[in-house]
């Protein structure tokens, strides 16, 4: 009997060691996570920030053993095509580097992972984050965005520009932008600004609307705009292009011609980001010597505008865990921060600019550049998605944009314009 039971012991132990064989052929002899690559898409930031990821992705490696990043950089022009392409084909990468407006529209149709579903982000985690910079990757309740860098719009001037036209300062209100572009067109003969309306371009001029207190969509998503501060908004763009104070080519060329106009000395202020300070400084050193930051251009309610950048993770990866886990890698505090030094952007955690702030206050640097960092900084507090993530926005600025030209092109009043472009979203 006791010779029975020693062989059924080792008859089991036989069964398990073949079934352990079996499962360690399968999976190469590797522990669950070796052998997992996930594949990384970013939005053009090859190859000057090729070192700062190379070493992240090698420290993150080196504390998930078995984990490989590919690490895959697209061009700006060419990542909404590949990613719907992706996603489609069921081929889209792990984490991928997506704008909420865009990211939007396909987590309407439930592509891209719930991050505070089963527990991927716990609430302790969700608040490291600013808020109204988490709301943004939020849409029908589905956070589908993990923060990641931002950029607020500042106002780069040309000092000697505004003081050939006796102008003291820049202006800071769109009020004070109409008086200043009249008087330094009738003493230089030059523009003040330069604000595309191409439809589908820049959405700074859809953002100008919000700032100037226009609502514009209702809680059932119809059009809202059609009021008395949309009226007033539209004449407000309809005249300053009527009255010649608006360079001719606002109506075809992109927001990119802002800047060349700005480096060539053909416009006195230029709206963008801290981080196109180097790019000017490179391209046009004289126009850089003679430039000052200011803050970003508002209306009369204050608010000013956040570009979010976030890192979103496909539903269908199976590799849920680990993309999140590189997700929260790359946003932690520390890999912002340095991030954010490195390429004159703003990190989205609480710890991480308040870090940023208070350096940029005890720093003794006097550059333009960093002048222009410390503005951008402090407006991040005040600072919100002006447009936030919705369903067909780009048709909304499409449609506006379309009837703002024909009313700056006398083809329609703007009142007609206003209520044209009503209409045509109600019946989208």
């Amino acid at each position: 009997m006791g010779k029975l039971m020693n062989w059924s012991k080792l008859a089991l132990w036989g069964f398990l060691g073949l079934i352990l064989s079996f499962l360690i052929s399968c999976n190469g002899g590797q522990s669950p996570t070796t052998g997992q690559e996930l594949e990384f898409w970013t939005m053009q930031l090859q190859p000057k920030f090729t070192p700062y990821f190379t070493e992240l992705i090698k420290e993150f490696e080196q504390e998930h053993e078995g984990v490989k990043i590919r690490w895959v950089d697209i061009p700006w022009s060419a990542m909404e095509s590949k990613i719907l392409t992706a996603v489609s084909a069921n081929t889209a990468p792990d984490v991928v580097n997506l704008n909420p407006n865009f990211a939007s529209k396909l987590a309407s149709r439930n592509a891209w992972l719930n991050l505070t579903e089963n527990d991927y982000i716990s609430s302790e985690e969700k608040q490291e984050y600013l808020p109204n910079i988490w709301d943004a990757g939020t849409v029908n309740n589905i956070s589908f965005g993990l923060p990641w860098y931002l950029t607020t719009q500042i106002t780069i001037y040309n000092q000697e520009l505004l003081k050939q036209a006796d102008i003291e300062t820049a202006p800071t209100t769109f009020k004070e932008l109409e008086d200043v572009a009249a008087k330094l067109k009738e003493k230089t003969g030059k523009y003040a600004m330069f604000f595309t309306f191409v439809p589908g371009d820049s959405g700074e001029v859809l953002e100008s609307l919000v700032q100037m207190g226009v609502s514009l969509v209702d809680d059932e998503g119809k059009a809202a705009f059609n009021s008395p501060e949309g009226l007033e908004a539209f004449r407000y763009w309809v005249d300053l292009y009527q009255q010649e104070l608006l360079p001719p080519e606002v109506l075809t060329q992109g927001h990119r011609h802002a800047i060349d106009l700005y480096q060539s000395g053909e416009i006195a202020l230029l709206s963008t980001g801290a981080e196109s300070f180097p790019v000017i400084i490179k391209n046009a050193p004289t126009i850089a010597e003679v430039s000052a930051a200011s803050p970003q251009i508002t209306g009369e309610t204050g608010k000013r505008n956040v570009a979010v950048m976030n890192l979103v993770i496909p539903k269908n990866t199976n590799k849920p865990q680990a993309a999140v886990e590189f997700a929260k890698f790359v946003t932690n505090s520390e890999n912002q921060l340095q991030f954010a030094k490195e390429a004159n952007v703003l990190p989205s955690t609480l710890n991480a600019i308040e870090t940023y702030i208070n350096e940029q206050e005890n720093s003794t640097e006097t550059t333009p550049l960093s002048q222009a960092i410390a503005i951008s900084a402090k407006q991040l507090k005040d600072a919100q998605v002006l447009v936030p993530p919705q369903d067909n926005i780009n048709q909304l600025q499409k449609i506006i944009y379309e009837n703002l030209q024909a009313a700056m092109l006398k083809e329609k009043t703007v009142e007609q314009a206003l209520q044209d472009a009503a209409d045509t979203w109600n019946n989208l």
